[in-house]
């Protein structure tokens, strides 16, 4: 038998004309556990998105954009266009008809489902989460990582004794970040450094990290891990800095 394989990097889940619940709690919750995912607010964009990263995951607000009969050729021509039919379609709607979701779910048997949003935020929640474990859409990575190499507001500050450091955030995940500090090449490796600030954009708190090592062949630059447990507000603040990072890399490429 032929060992099936996850994808290391996980799969981009888009959605589409995504309803205010998405953004009143879903998204978050989405990014927290792991998924890469992010919001489009233009069907034709989203199209030339699917071509330029196959097998991508998307979830269809058809309650938005298009009438309904317009949709149902939306998806049909993505799953018609050899660029495009490798990717996993669902629907997300307040509509519970009965035949409509027979359409989707057996008609045009979407691999993601027809997701009755009326059912409550949480309970949508929910199902969406189970709909992407039974994919694998998350691979084998476990936390996502933003770069934020460019964002001059993701910085730490660090005092040692009578000395600070100041340093540049270049990536960050829940994990541990890198960054580039200068005259940290007398800390050992493993060392703890207590109570440093880290800034994110309006985001500011303090935490204990571990300087893991030096990035290879990148002068200062070093590898840390958090050293205590992030509270849950400071994972709040890690994960909404790295979906404002998600969605600005999506909106930025050029298609």
């Amino acid at each position: 038998m032929e060992q099936k394989t996850l994808d290391f990097q996980g799969k981009k889940i888009f959605i589409l004309y995504p309803h205010s619940v998405i953004h009143e709690g879903m998204l978050d919750i989405l990014i927290m556990e792991g998924y890469e995912t992010y919001t489009l607010r233009d069907h034709n964009r989203a199209r030339k998105l699917l071509e330029r990263f196959p097998g991508s995951i998307m979830f269809i607000n058809i309650d938005e954009g298009l009438k309904e009969e317009e949709w149902e050729c939306y998806v049909q021509e993505i799953l018609g266009n050899p660029k495009t039919q490798g990717s996993q379609l669902g629907i997300l709607s307040y509509n519970a008809d009965k035949n409509l979701m027979r359409k989707y779910l057996i008609d045009l048997s979407l691999p993601c489902g027809y997701v009755q949003l009326k059912l409550g935020i949480q309970e949508s929640t929910r199902i969406i989460l189970d709909v992407l474990a039974v994919i694998e859409a998350r691979g084998r990575r476990k936390f996502i990582r933003a770069d934020c190499e460019s964002d001059f507001n993701a910085n730490l500050n660090y005092k040692e004794e009578e000395t600070l450091y100041r340093g540049k955030l270049l990536d960050i995940s829940s994990a541990g970040f890198a960054a580039n500090v200068e005259g940290l090449g007398n800390f050992p490796a493993k060392a703890l450094l207590r109570n440093v600030q880290i800034r994110l954009h309006g985001g500011l708190f303090m935490i204990d990290i571990v300087l893991l090592g030096k990035k290879q062949d990148k002068t200062n630059s070093y590898v840390f891990l958090f050293g205590s447990k992030l509270s849950p507000e400071h994972r709040l603040i890690i994960h909404r800095y790295i979906k404002m990072c998600l969605q600005k890399y999506i909106e930025g490429l050029d298609l």
